[in-house]
């Protein structure tokens, strides 16, 4: 099954109300906000990341970047990276590398988003290909998803 369908379902079988947005194909989380209308600090950008050796999901605005350091002291962890590209395909192998979208419990993965995207109304993200995003309110986001809500991203403390 195309990724896109499957996110559907997911969201459908959850009784979330979503939009789909098809956009020209690009590979950069500015990019896909800028094709689907989204403010930079409303597009949630997916980041895999390993904790301990163990996949994570961070979901961080796509105008700031991961601080793994802050990652490694909110979660008292003893090693925090961004994982390999071959690792991500091996965790979500019916995705585009760089355009899944932050639904971790789909692959048994926790997700940890940044407090700069938990405030926001409405969250916009990949939606498994370079060519079509997902745009839900943040509480159904929540509801779905359960993440844990962090100081994720650098220069974050303003």
């Amino acid at each position: 099954m195309e990724p896109v369908a499957r996110f559907r379902r997911y969201l459908d079988d959850a009784e979330v109300p979503y939009h789909l947005i098809r956009h020209q194909h690009d590979i950069h989380a500015r990019a896909t906000a800028a094709h689907t209308d989204t403010p930079l600090d409303d597009f949630a950008k997916t980041v895999f990341l390993m904790v301990d050796d163990e996949p994570a999901i961070a979901v961080v605005p796509a105008s700031r970047e991961v601080a793994l350091s802050k990652v490694r002291r909110g979660l008292d962890a003893g090693s925090v990276r961004k994982a390999r590209e071959t690792e991500i395909e091996a965790l979500c192998p019916d995705c585009e590398v760089g355009a899944a979208p932050p639904f971790g419990p789909i692959y048994g993965i926790p997700v940890y988003v940044s407090h700069m995207i938990a405030g926001d109304e409405e969250i916009t993200f990949n939606g498994g290909d370079h060519e079509h995003a997902f745009r839900m309110r943040f509480d159904d986001f929540e509801r779905l998803v359960r993440p844990t809500v962090l100081r994720l991203c650098k220069h974050d403390d303003v």
